[in-house]
């Protein structure tokens, strides 16, 4: 085989438990549980706005008192939602929401940011592969499943990421891809990144090359070898092989700080790396493309983001842009997010380093059951610098009972064998 990165992962061995099983985390767990019926949607028809998915999903939050409620499938709400969903129980649930991510790819050639008319101008970080090959593997799907799924994440992948012409203009320097959006408009780009919004682009989102999404779609190019391996096709598999070590040489060519140890964004129009640190940093460890030493020196500026409620998801800005009047950045200092500490963490797992995802996996338990204990609610977001404090809103209003954010406390809590 052509790539052999991060193929042995680590054995795990048992942990000391920090945070003990109590009487609140047994009712914010039972919590979790009761909250998905408030969270499930069925629209089998386009109404107005919304377009019709053949089967039931889940929406991010709800909160009868909210400004305003979902009714939208979301791409990568999605994804990490059903992290915390994948049972025996849940099965029919989480098959449905992945086979709507792909009715809406062969109806419209894309997965949009959500099944809204007004949100198909672009699409959400692609991760679909991962979606499907979770569902394979726990639910023991067959090799024809796996053939027919893996087959609509390839067209989305020829279609959308390596697009390289208007309105689907990805792939735009050296094979890299960006985030895009039909409108042309660098915010509507970044909104494709679903960190919206954030420093990390400086309000050029068009310009950038970013370190996640690429990652992602290493992830992509060694999901579609594994099944080529698992079909015994191993020419198919050296050719999916050989992509993603381009793109991993790329990446590393133009994104990876040797001086820095650390991964950037990289600003394709100007030829240089963008200057903010952010967990987008750590996507290439999830995705198994750094070598040891490039993992060691990446858990050495992990303390540049951890902070008492867990990780910030950029670092500390030198100047606060919002006294000029620019957008609202929640995808940054000092706001936390479930998704990312669940992808560093998977990283460090991958790699070894079980003391520092144990202990982010710690911090951020705490954080949310301490905010559960007090308000009976979990958050889509919250301030790890502060944990007490209100996480800094975006250009939107903060949201309650959030997806994402209950299933990686479940799925933190079960690592850590806090279920037992």
């Amino acid at each position: 085989m052509v790539l052999k990165i991060a193929k042995k992962l680590p054995v795990l061995k048992k942990r000391p438990r920090r945070l003990e099983p109590t009487t609140e985390l047994g009712r914010a767990l039972r919590y979790i549980d009761d909250y998905w019926a408030n969270l499930e949607r069925f629209h089998p028809e386009d109404d107005g706005t919304i377009i019709g998915l053949p089967h039931p999903f889940i929406v991010p939050s709800f909160d009868p008192k909210a400004s305003f409620n979902y009714e939208e499938q979301y791409y990568w709400d999605s994804y990490f939602t059903s992290l915390g969903l994948l049972d025996d129980v849940h099965q029919p649930l989480i098959e449905g929401m992945l086979e709507n991510l792909l009715h809406l790819q062969k109806r419209f050639g894309m997965i949009p940011n959500a099944s809204r008319m007004y949100m198909m101008s672009h699409s959400q970080p692609p991760i679909l592969t991962s979606y499907i090959f979770d569902v394979y593997d726990r639910y023991d799907k067959s090799n024809d499943w796996l053939v027919s799924h893996i087959a609509h994440a390839e067209d989305e992948y020829d279609q959308i990421w390596m697009g390289n012409k208007h309105p689907m203009w990805h792939q735009v320097h050296r094979g890299l891809s960006r985030y895009y959006d039909i409108n042309v408009l660098h915010d509507l780009a970044e909104c494709e990144s679903g960190w919206d919004m954030t420093t990390r682009f400086e309000r050029k989102c068009l310009d950038y090359l970013p370190v996640d999404l690429n990652a992602l779609l290493f992830k992509y190019e060694m999901d579609f070898a594994r099944t080529a391996e698992i079909l015994g096709d191993e020419a198919r598999a050296r050719h999916w092989e050989s992509k993603a070590v381009m793109r991993k040489n790329t990446m590393n060519d133009l994104m990876w700080s040797k001086a820095r140890g650390f991964y950037f964004d990289y600003n394709y129009s100007s030829k240089s790396r963008g200057g903010v640190w952010s967990l987008a940093g750590f996507f290439p460890m999830w995705a198994g493309m750094v070598d040891d030493d490039q993992a060691e020196r990446l858990v050495n500026n992990l303390e540049k983001f951890e902070k008492d409620g867990g990780l910030t998801t950029t670092t500390r800005p030198l100047i606060d842009m919002s006294i000029f009047g620019s957008l609202k950045t929640q995808w940054a200092y000092p706001n936390g997010w479930a998704p990312l500490h669940f992808i560093v963490v998977e990283g460090l797992k991958r790699y070894g380093y079980i003391e520092q995802a144990d202990r982010i996996q710690h911090k951020w338990l705490t954080t949310s059951l301490d905010w559960f204990t007090k308000h009976g609610v979990f958050l889509e977001k919250y301030n790890m610098v502060s944990p007490h404090k209100h996480p800094v809103e975006g250009v939107y209003p903060s949201q309650t009972g959030f997806g994402w954010t209950n299933a990686v406390f479940k799925v933190f809590a079960d690592d850590l064998g806090l279920t037992e």
